[in-house]
């Protein structure tokens, strides 16, 4: 089978570049800049707990030796060259890595410098969009005690990389507001998350409230007292949108983190039960084969470290239920249409029914919205990841380890990729871009079919947070705000607020029933509806 894929995959890439270019679906442009390090936060960071110091700030230099230990919150900035567009959409990149850092995690890939990180950034440039290339923290303890000590370490990793992410969003929205540096349009950001950024990127979509992260896996319950205490303690690390936590920098207060569009290559979330009706349209490619992010639902395991946590969902449950909430309804023209992609994910969907994937289930019929790499190597991942051994080795090097011991992580590696190569990482790239941006462009309605009205709405007013719980804020990006009037799902109105002349408008004492509710907003003789979730 492995034999087959690669070259259908490579006629796909054929095809698809036989027709017309078109931007922002096909690579329009030849060549892109960078500009690398661009710091855009700071925080705390666990990373060097091993060392008695739980919490230092990013960028610190913890031995003294006049290097920074602890990696800066920056990103790297891709961006197609010679474009004359003055707003663009937004790609941000999140890498793999099992949120720990390269060559300690036992792989030869873990930053935002990766082979195939960088190129999946190239790719999204040529295409028109803009890029960042985002490093966020990293640092958990899979040899903890208890399975639910693991799952709550892990968890609490993927939640400060969402934290780092949500400040990046804001980062990108005061820029916009100071002059727009960049030359992004914030009505479109997508989160495209690789790996463990796969997991970043799909719970930044659905981790909207306490309830999600004190579920009876996150919780322990004291053997004497019979007291049950949260694993993840706000009070300690913050909320999921980054505010508040004793051992918490909130970066960029005041800005909206909403973004627009999630795509996972690999990812998974924590507990199918956080996703929502109402949450942002997804999409994922997945290998059924995966032995970490498991296809459907099931647990993750970590070799060394045993059970690390239960019932994780991978993008086939993920995708079936956001399609099924009706997250994806935007999308449905793009799965009705007959591009090479499209057609390739239900081929290759049809191909993975009956497998049995890594949690032992058996994989159901085909799910829009995902595209299952089968490749025939068994327990394959990521196969788009591309590396070099004498890079890994020196790498490994350079950060203490003794001599072989990258060359022999690069080469332990390829028991799951055995056939890996710049060909094979290509033709996965190509197609995962060519599925992914499709969708994005439909999710964003760069492809105009949206209503004026529609199009207006999002570019024009921006409420946030949403969900939201007693404070609520309008936001004009053009013209003043004049009234806003809030009704409940039943057509009550429970807010009026009239002769009003401002470009932002804050509610602090909402005090609503948790549910859905409509604001009514005028904006400059202009009525636009926006939709709430209330927690």
């Amino acid at each position: 089978m492995k034999k087959i894929l690669l070259p259908f995959l490579s006629c796909i890439a054929i095809l698809g570049s036989s027709f017309a270019q078109v931007r922002y679906v096909d690579e329009v442009f030849t060549d892109f800049t960078v500009e690398n390090n661009i710091e855009y936060g700071m925080n705390f960071s666990v990373i060097a707990a091993s060392q008695g110091v739980p919490y230092v700030p990013t960028g610190a230099d913890v031995t003294g030796d006049g290097i920074p230990d602890i990696p800066a919150l920056e990103f790297d900035l891709y961006q197609p060259d010679g474009d004359t567009e003055t707003e663009r959409p937004l790609v941000i990149v999140l890498h793999t890595g099992t949120f720990a850092p390269i060559i300690y995690n036992g792989n030869p890939t873990g930053m935002r410098q990766d082979a195939a990180t960088q190129l999946i950034c190239q790719s999204y440039a040529r295409r028109g969009y803009v890029v960042a290339n985002l490093e966020y923290r990293l640092g958990w303890n899979p040899g903890a005690a208890t399975p639910a000590e693991r799952g709550a370490s892990l968890m609490k990793a993927v939640y400060r990389a969402i934290q780092d992410t949500k400040g990046a969003v804001r980062y990108f929205r005061r820029d916009y507001e100071n002059g727009n540096a960049y030359g992004i349009d914030t009505s479109r950001i997508i989160l495209s998350g690789q790996g463990s950024g796969g997991w970043v990127a799909l719970g930044y979509a659905s981790v909207d409230k306490y309830a999600e992260i004190t579920l009876p896996k996150f919780l322990a319950v004291d053997e004497i007292t019979g007291v049950t205490t949260a694993l993840i303690d706000t009070a300690e690390i913050g909320d999921w949108d980054g505010y508040g936590g004793a051992f918490n920098n909130v970066n960029h207060p005041g800005f909206s983190n909403d973004v627009h569009m999630v795509c996972s290559m690999g990812g998974g979330i924590g507990d199918l039960s956080w996703l929502e009706a109402g949450e942002i349209p997804m999409c994922a490619v997945h290998c059924p084969t995966d032995p970490v992010a498991v296809y459907t639902t099931g647990d993750v395991s970590v070799a060394g470290a045993g059970l690390i946590t239960t019932n994780i969902s991978g993008s086939y449950d993920v995708m079936a239920k956001a399609n099924m909430l009706g997250n994806n309804d935007i999308l449905a023209p793009v799965n009705a249409g007959s591009d090479v992609y499209t057609l390739g994910a239900q081929a290759a969907s049809s191909m993975a029914e009956g497998m049995l994937d890594y949690g032992n289930t058996v994989v159901g019929a085909p799910v829009d919205n995902v595209f299952p790499y089968v490749t025939g190597n068994p327990f394959e991942a990521s196969p788009w990841d591309l590396w070099d051994p004498a890079t890994v080795e020196f790498i490994a090097g350079s950060l203490g380890f003794p001599a072989g011991t990258g060359t022999t992580i690069a080469d332990d590696a390829l028991m799951q990729n055995p056939d890996m190569g710049p060909a094979k990482a290509f033709a996965y790239i190509d197609t995962t871009l060519g599925y992914f941006c499709r969708r994005i462009v439909r999710a964003t309605n760069l492809d105009g079919l949206a209503s004026i009205e529609a199009s207006e709405t999002k570019n024009t007013l921006e409420v946030y947070p949403n969900p939201a719980s007693n404070v609520l804020v309008f936001r004009a990006q053009e013209g003043n705000i004049e009234s806003i009037e809030i009704h409940s799902a039943l057509g009550e109105k429970v807010r009026s607020e009239l002769n009003l002349s401002s470009t932002m408008v804050s509610f602090s004492d909402l005090n609503l029933k948790a549910g859905l509710y409509f604001c009514s907003v005028e904006v400059d003789g202009h009525m636009f509806t926006k939709k709430v979730i209330i927690k």
